[in-house]
């Protein structure tokens, strides 16, 4: 944040900072600062972070504020589908200062959820990248026990001791279209955005302004058989296998046999009904962005 503020203040004529003291804090400034009557907010962290700025503008109802996010966070993936690099602040600062604009697609979970650790009710909740279920969360859960690794290579390591632990996820999928898919999981996202854990091509064909959520669906397999889809997704390249289907739509329900647990941008919740509905906003929010 400290390189931040110095490479920001140098860039922008009128800059207001706040810093969160805790997590979540951040859906707290961004209330405060839409009173305020500020229309650019900016997020210095990840997806996790970027999506609870992003959540609260829509909350708003301000059609005329614009998100602008700068990476330093552990994935980053949203930012790098907008084309952001997250080893290079100082661009990411021109990009801001540039101040253009595009807008994006927003996705929506549409069943009021609440946020596991961090004290809030119920309530339905916007996603900027994804919306994950089963060795997602798996990994997650690792992860936030995991010491001395960061970014994309604590997703990996963590990632691996799960291929071999993780017990699979029974779901039933349906689209909005009528598509239909059900099994046992080893994992299902909704994604807005193409990546996921730090830099994977999970939705290889999704883009933020395609009008529909793309889930990527894997069905449960053998150790060896998640290992190579798991290699392959490093490329892209699981939607090759037949265990794997990528279906776009508007909107998808969510069947499971408990109400689940997922992440959404990173962040870990859970459902109070075992059936999930979940829909896209096209064109729903102003990003400052690189110009294509």
């Amino acid at each position: 944040m400290t390189s931040y503020r110095r490479l920001l203040e140098d860039a922008l004529d009128h800059v207001a900072f706040a810093t969160t003291t805790c997590a979540g804090e951040e859906r707290d400034l961004a209330d405060r600062a839409l009173d305020d009557g500020f229309d650019v907010l900016v997020a210095v962290g990840g997806d996790g972070t970027w999506s609870n700025v992003a959540d609260r503008i829509l909350a708003s109802g301000r059609s005329d504020v614009a998100l602008g996010i700068l990476p330093s966070g552990t994935g980053n993936d949203f930012g790098r589908s907008l084309g952001f690099d997250p080893a290079d602040p100082r661009e990411a600062v021109r990009v801001l200062a540039a101040g253009h604009q595009r807008m994006v697609d927003v996705g929506r979970v549409d069943t009021p959820s609440v946020h596991e650790g961090v004290p809030s009710g119920l309530e339905p909740r916007h996603f900027l990248n994804l919306v994950g279920f089963g060795f997602d969360i798996a990994v997650i859960d690792a992860a936030a026990h995991a010491r001395f690794l960061r970014g994309a290579l604590l997703y990996k390591v963590t990632a691996l001791q799960q291929l071999f632990r993780f017990p699979g996820i029974p779901v039933r999928l349906f689209g909005a279209g009528g598509a239909a898919r059900e099994g046992l999981h080893l994992m299902l996202t909704v994604c807005n955005g193409r990546y996921f854990g730090g830099g994977f091509p999970i939705a290889p064909n999704a883009t933020l302004d395609d009008g529909v959520l793309h889930t990527c669906s894997i069905l449960d397999a053998s150790p060896l058989t998640r290992l190579r889809l798991f290699n392959l997704a490093e490329r892209g390249r699981h939607v090759t296998s037949e265990r794997v289907a990528v279906l776009a739509d508007r909107g998808f329900r969510l069947d499971f046999d408990a109400p689940p647990r997922f992440e959404v941008d990173g962040e870990v919740r859970r459902a109070p009904e075992p059936s999930m509905s979940l829909s896209v906003m096209p064109g729903a929010l102003a990003v400052v962005a690189p110009a294509r």
